[in-house]
């Protein structure tokens, strides 16, 4: 990944965690609340290729460590969201192909969100947290998992050409 292409995507993460932290956050979904920035996080993780899945997933990471409600130690986010740019970069011609269809890819999406979301809890377990009772972060997963659903087809496309614009002609 190109440095200009590395500070644009970490541009767009900062503007897009601004938007998640003063715009999403205050919305009151039924059930429970939505993460646009790690739905966006993923989708972008899944369309990079080899490297810049990893690079993708520190960046986004890194960004979502920033959050002042977060309750995680600085570099939680930074250590999962690598970790799934690795997964994704070690299995890009199984993911490539789950990519191909709106359908896949949306519910890949919501799988990579929920799978973000467990090793959150995972690793919030084992430094200690407190991150409230099994009932409740089931419900929450549930229910991020299905607003994810509902709300990545609406940007999706919009996703798809923000990609394919910061792509240099080398990386097409």
């Amino acid at each position: 990944m190109s440095i200009p292409r590395t500070l644009t995507s970490l541009g767009f993460f900062f503007v897009l965690f601004a938007l998640q932290e003063s715009v999403i956050s205050l919305i009151h979904f039924p059930i429970a609340g939505f993460s646009l920035y790690l739905a966006i996080a993923i989708a972008l993780i899944a369309l990079e290729d080899h490297n810049g899945s990893i690079v993708m997933g520190f960046l986004a990471g890194f960004v979502l460590d920033l959050s002042p409600t977060s309750n995680a130690p600085f570099g939680q986010w930074a250590l999962i969201l690598t970790l799934v740019g690795y997964i994704f970069s070690a299995n890009k011609e199984s993911i490539s192909d789950l990519t191909a269809s709106p359908l896949t890819f949306v519910l890949f999406v919501a799988f990579g969100v929920t799978t973000a979301l467990v090793t959150y809890l995972l690793f919030g377990e084992l430094l200690g947290e407190g991150n409230g009772t099994f009932k409740r972060d089931l419900i929450v997963i549930f229910a991020n998992a299905f607003w994810t659903v509902i709300f990545t087809p609406i940007f999706l496309p919009a996703l798809n050409l923000f990609h394919r614009a910061s792509l240099t002609s080398r990386e097409r």
